[in-house]
């Protein structure tokens, strides 16, 4: 199915899903290369936002660069999911929570100012639900990225380690703090942004582009409701790979086209004994199954044990609230 087809503002947030202008005027910048005013351009996100398929245009920040942040995991009776899940997703700290098909069901991202805060979130959840939560944080993120294009395959080279949260200024914090909800669809919205931190607009924009040059902003443009757009066969694939050679097969999985994440998580003895992880986003479930079965055999990692959880329901996902999670993250 082509969803570009017949859908011009598509189109557009599909091209624009990364390197988006850090321009005084971006959306007539957007706009010049296809001919669009800047007036066009701006209906057309507003299009897609009311749509609900335009999240934001935005910032994606790579973990563990402006604060903490961790992947946890619970084994949930169906029975209880609903209430278990909407508790988890009552958290800030909170920002995405989904049902996956497993014995351990229920997978969420606590992210937070300091690896404390992060922990301290854990403890409460599973206080309060009664559940034990896994805890498996990151330890080398090979590739992290769903700006994947809707129209054909993507190539992309494993990312290397992003830098250490200290670098992340309080001046940035607050550049970072005014993102979290995207641009606003004006004209200068950077200019609307920058009277927030007390910046004039140039300062602001040069913030910007330095937290991209360091790594700390991973993308930054159209951030799209994948789901919204019928991705639903959603699969994270799991292995359990020795640790002295994981990060060579992983390196040569995170480069496959198919792969919108890949990463190393500390295990979780004795319910959880997979390191390595990548996600696959599709629209059918058998497609995806074959090019999970095909990276496993030209990769290697069909010697090793696995497991596959497609994602049943999102429950929450939105980017981090920074306003509540950053404070003291410098």
């Amino acid at each position: 199915m082509n969803l570009l087809a017949n859908n011009p503002a598509l189109e557009l947030a599909n091209k624009w899903q990364r390197f988006f202008p850090l321009h005084p005027r971006p959306f007539a910048q957007v706009g010049s290369a296809d001919s669009l005013s800047e007036t066009e351009v701006i209906e057309y996100m507003q299009v897609l936002t009311d749509q609900n398929i335009l999240s934001r245009i935005g910032l994606a920040i790579r973990p563990n660069t402006a604060g903490a942040s961790t992947l946890a995991a619970m084994s949930v009776p169906i029975t209880k999911l609903d209430k278990v899940a909407a508790l988890v997703s009552e958290f800030p700290t909170v920002n995405h929570n989904y049902e996956r098909e497993h014995e351990i069901n229920l997978w969420f991202v606590v992210t937070a100012s300091c690896r404390d805060e992060v922990n301290v979130t854990l403890k409460s959840i599973a206080q309060k639900s009664g559940f034990e939560v896994l805890n498996l944080p990151l330890e080398r993120a090979y590739h992290i990225d769903l700006g994947f294009p809707l129209d054909r395959p993507s190539h992309h080279d494993p990312c290397d380690q992003p830098p250490e949260s200290s670098l992340v200024s309080d001046v940035e914090i607050e550049v970072l703090k005014t993102m979290q909800e995207g641009l606003p669809l004006i004209p200068q919205p950077y200019a609307a942004l920058a009277t927030r931190t007390g910046h004039r607009e140039s300062e602001y924009i040069s913030q910007l582009r330095n937290l991209l040059d360091r790594g700390v902003v991973s993308r930054f443009g159209c951030i799209l409701r994948h789901r919204r757009l019928g991705y639903l066969a959603n699969a994270m694939t799991v292995w359990d790979v020795p640790d002295d050679i994981v990060d060579g097969i992983a390196h040569k999985l995170a480069a496959r086209s198919e792969v919108t994440l890949c990463y190393r998580r500390r295990r979780c003895y004795p319910g959880w004994p997979y390191n390595l992880f990548a996600m696959i986003h599709g629209q059918q479930r058998e497609a995806v199954l074959d090019l999970i079965s095909k990276a496993e055999h030209e990769t290697g990692l069909c010697n090793y044990p696995s497991s596959i959880l497609f994602s049943r329901r999102c429950f929450k996902q939105r980017g981090a609230n920074l306003e509540t999670q950053m404070k003291g993250a410098a």
